[in-house]
């Protein structure tokens, strides 16, 4: 099995917060522990690629942006 960068964990988050989810959905379909996810939504959120409002983690445009750039270095 390979291991994930950084970068494809965090493309991950944004992805499935695209149009919002709850940090548990998250965790389940980005397949991490609550420890970890805590600590990469921490570091999106203060990156301003997410944002968290009402429960809920929604992906910025900021967010959109830095995913399509990971998508397109990454071919």
């Amino acid at each position: 099995m390979k291991r994930r960068s950084r970068t494809d964990i965090a493309v991950d988050i944004l992805r499935v917060a695209m149009n919002g989810a709850k940090k548990t959905h998250i965790v389940y379909e980005v397949n991490l522990n609550f420890n970890i996810a805590q600590k990469y939504l921490e570091m999106l959120k203060e990156k301003e690629l997410i944002k968290h409002e009402n429960g809920v983690f929604i992906t910025t445009d900021k967010g959109k942006v830095f995913q399509e750039m990971a998508k397109e270095l990454k071919l």
